[in-house]
C-alpha cells in the first residue's frame, strides 16, 4: 500500500506523462507486462521479416525451376543437377518424385505399369509438400498466439495498475485530477502496448497464410502435373 501511495505522489508530483515516464512509474507488474509486450513485438517484426523474405525466395526459386522445367530438357539432367539434393520446396518435390519414379522403374522394370506407380509418386510428392510446407510455416503460429492474447495480457496489466492506483487514491483522500490521472495513464500503457503487440501480428498473419496457402497449391499442381509426365512415361514403357 505504501509504494502503491508512494506511486501516485510521484505521479503527481512530477506528472510526468511521456511514455519513458510512464514506464518508470508504473507498478513492477506493469512494468513486467510492458517488458513482455515489447518483447513480443520486436520477436512478431523479425517473425515478419523472416517470413516475408523466405516467401520471396522460394517463390523465385520455383519462377528459375519452373522455367527450366519446362523448357524440354532432359529430365534426369535436372534430377542430376537439382532433384538429388534439392535447394528449395519445388526442387524437392521434383527430386521426391523423381526418384520414387526411378526406383519403381529399376525395381519393377518392363512391368513398371503394374506396380502403381501412380500412387507411389503421388504420395511421394505428398508427404514431401507436406514437410516443405511445415519448415516454411514454423512460428506462424507464433503470430496467432500473440494477436489473440496481447490485448488481453495488456489488459491484466492495465487492471492491476488501476487497482493499485485507486487503493493509493482511497488512502490519500485525494481524487483531484491531477492524481488520478497520472497512475491511470501508466496503467493504460499496458493496453496500448498489448494493442501494439497484436495488430501487426494479426496482420501478418493474415497475410503470410494467405502467401503460404497459395504456394502450397502451387506445390501441389506442380505435383499433380509432373505425376501425370512420370505415368505416361510409365506406359509408354509396356
Amino acid at each position: 500500500m505504501d509504494r502503491a501511495v508512494d506511486a501516485v505522489n510521484l505521479g503527481a508530483a512530477g506528472s510526468d506523462l511521456s511514455l519513458w515516464g510512464l514506464f518508470l512509474q508504473a507498478d513492477i507488474l506493469v512494468k513486467l507486462v510492458i517488458i513482455g509486450l515489447l518483447l513480443a513485438s520486436v520477436w512478431v517484426w523479425a517473425v515478419v521479416f523472416e517470413k516475408w523474405s523466405s516467401l520471396r525466395r522460394v517463390n523465385k526459386e520455383a519462377d528459375t525451376f519452373e522455367d527450366r522445367f519446362w523448357s524440354g530438357g532432359s529430365l534426369d539432367d535436372l534430377y542430376d543437377q537439382e532433384g538429388t539434393q534439392p535447394t528449395h520446396p519445388m526442387a524437392a518435390v521434383f527430386g521426391a518424385a523423381m526418384g520414387e519414379w526411378r526406383r519403381t522403374v529399376r525395381v519393377a522394370g518392363a512391368d513398371v505399369s503394374r506396380t502403381g506407380v501412380r500412387e507411389r509418386v503421388d504420395r511421394a510428392i505428398g508427404v514431401t509438400v507436406q514437410r516443405e510446407m511445415d519448415r516454411l510455416e514454423r512460428w506462424t503460429i507464433f503470430l496467432a498466439s500473440v494477436g489473440a492474447t496481447a490485448p488481453f495480457i495488456g489488459l491484466f496489466g492495465t487492471v492491476w495498475g488501476i487497482m493499485h492506483s485507486f487503493s493509493a487514491i482511497a488512502a490519500m483522500h485525494n481524487t483531484n485530477l491531477a492524481v488520478v490521472a497520472p497512475g491511470i495513464a501508466e496503467a493504460l500503457f499496458a493496453t496500448a502496448m498489448g494493442l501494439v503487440a497484436a495488430i501487426p501480428a494479426v496482420l501478418a498473419y493474415n497475410k503470410i497464410s494467405t502467401d503460404l496457402g497459395r504456394f502450397a497449391g502451387r506445390l501441389e499442381a506442380f505435383g499433380t502435373e509432373f505425376s501425370a509426365i512420370l505415368s505416361r512415361q510409365s506406359e509408354e514403357r509396356v
